[in-house]
């Protein structure tokens, strides 16, 4: 059997013809009217003005700070409980990254220790983050940035879909980053956007993204730039992709569903808790082991899962831990990094067939003795 991945790419039929299309009509490189048309339809699936397709996450993340006049010296609130590519972004910088704990009804960024955070000193902007698909509680953490003044970028790249009192990831703060890595919902195989409400910041993040040329004949250039522009060709893919957004938003929620009721008996088993008014993609189904009540731990899972070609990885380890970080100021960390000691990411993607979750079901099953 080949190997059954966490979060595979998810391609079809209807994505070649577009980029066939896209090259059929001669717009090759480096931009075209599919990266207008992609930039527009991110925008209304966000409920935003502007969108700004870009080469990734992370570059979107690193424009936003730069627009804000983030730089050295300055200090950026951001979930301990992420992926490194969004520190890596306020690294770029010169910022120093603060890292908030997470709260264990949704795993995200825990808003008494952001208000503790916030008491203690000034910011440059905070980058909360929506962890596996699910928004960060912003009813919450929205007042208290108003309140001190600290404007918001939404770190959205999982959770494309997800909604939160209705309101769409990526909907929320100044500018919100979006991420369309081979392992996403969708995908441009890399890739990602920054969306905005603001139109001056949406100009400048192209300029910025297309190596800053000044309006001359000439190249000239009297700022910095960066080559982090989306491509048409990529774009058209992304646009095939996001016509089909629901559809795999519902697959990976039914996918969850289906894993907690196979798995929600065992002993010591939990799941990421879906927190009261959010509606999360469930990008990747994630669960706890507790050692002492399962009678197994989370690597026994892995690694018999990995014996049989089936991907499953630990929770994110928090940044708080990792090396490149570990002199950072944090708030809290114990859930964060219980998180990541027992939790455990299963197979997710939409294109998961249902022998192979049934697979993985069976033999997370048997570790703990067939029960």
């Amino acid at each position: 059997m080949s190997r059954i991945y966490l979060s595979p790419p998810h391609t079809g039929l209807a994505d070649q013809a577009a980029i066939n299309r896209a090259f059929e009509s001669g717009w090759i490189a480096p931009l075209g009217p599919e990266v207008d048309a992609f930039e527009a339809e991110l925008a209304a699936v966000t409920e935003r003005s502007h969108g700004v397709a870009l080469s990734s996450g992370t570059a979107a993340l690193h424009l936003a700070l730069l627009l804000l006049g983030v730089g050295a010296g300055d200090r950026v609130l951001v979930s301990s409980l992420t992926f490194s590519a969004t520190l890596n972004a306020i690294r770029y910088t010169g910022a120093s990254p603060v890292l908030i704990d997470s709260i264990a009804d949704s795993w995200n960024m825990d808003p008494d220790l952001l208000a503790e955070a916030l008491e203690n000193g000034e910011y440059a902007a905070c980058i909360p983050v929506d962890i596996y698909g699910q928004c960060a509680d912003y009813d919450a953490i929205v007042p208290l940035l108003v309140r001190h003044g600290v404007p918001l970028v939404s770190d959205a790249a999982e959770a494309l879909g997800a909604t939160h009192h209705g309101s769409p990831a990526g909907s929320f703060g100044a500018m919100a980053a979006l991420s369309f890595n081979g392992n996403k919902i969708i995908t441009t195989s890399g890739g990602g956007a920054l969306v905005t409400d603001d139109g001056d910041w949406a100009t400048k993040a192209r300029w910025l993204s297309t190596q800053a040329r000044d309006p001359a004949p000439h190249y000239q250039h009297t700022t910095i730039g960066y080559n982090y522009r989306l491509s048409n060709l990529l774009a058209a893919l992304g646009r095939s992709q996001l016509a089909d957004l629901k559809r795999r938003v519902d697959i990976r929620r039914a996918n969850n569903a289906f894993y907690r009721e196979a798995l929600g008996d065992l002993p010591g088993v939990e799941f990421m808790p879906e927190a009261k008014g959010n509606r999360s993609t469930f990008w990747l189904t994630t669960l706890t082991f507790d050692p002492e009540a399962a009678g197994v731990d989370r690597e026994a899972v892995r690694l018999h899962l990995e014996s049989l070609d089936i991907e499953a990885r630990p929770v994110w380890k928090p940044m708080h831990l990792q090396p490149v970080f570990a002199e950072c100021e944090v708030y809290g960390g114990a859930v964060s990094q219980r998180l990541f000691e027992h939790g455990l990411c299963i197979p997710s993607g939409s294109s998961l067939t249902a022998d192979q979750r049934d697979m993985v079901v069976t033999e997370i099953r048997s570790v703990f003795g067939g029960a």
